[in-house]
């Protein structure tokens, strides 16, 4: 969420609550993920009838941090694979560039 060292101060709506932020981020971006987490929040309100905020913030933090976890497996998962498929590709490459040995000719009949 960082992007440089000038902090800018957001003002947004989470949960129904005004949060002034400080933070590096766009501004735009700040107020993207307030809107993200907002309607995470919203959603498991709405699914399991809570009405306390701070145990739907604490179920869509945890909603949100298994996504997370999920997404860098994948994403662990998808490296490792294209590690593999480049490792492969780059063997097959050389095999087929590297030099042929041709096959020694017998000498000719007329001795040279």
């Amino acid at each position: 969420m960082s992007e440089g060292t000038t902090k800018h101060t957001v003002t947004v709506r989470i949960a129904g609550e005004e949060h002034v932020l400080r933070s590096s981020a766009d501004p735009e971006y700040t107020r993207k993920c307030a809107a993200f987490l907002d309607e995470r929040i919203r959603e498991i309100r709405d699914f399991s009838g809570l009405v306390e905020n701070h145990r739907a913030v604490i179920l869509a933090a945890l909603a949100i941090t298994d996504q997370f976890f999920s997404a860098r497996e994948e994403l662990d998962r998808m490296r490792r694979e294209v590690t593999s498929r480049t490792t492969n590709l780059s063997r097959r490459i050389e095999e087929r560039m590297a030099p042929q040995e041709l096959p020694l000719l017998p000498p000719d009949d007329d001795g040279s």
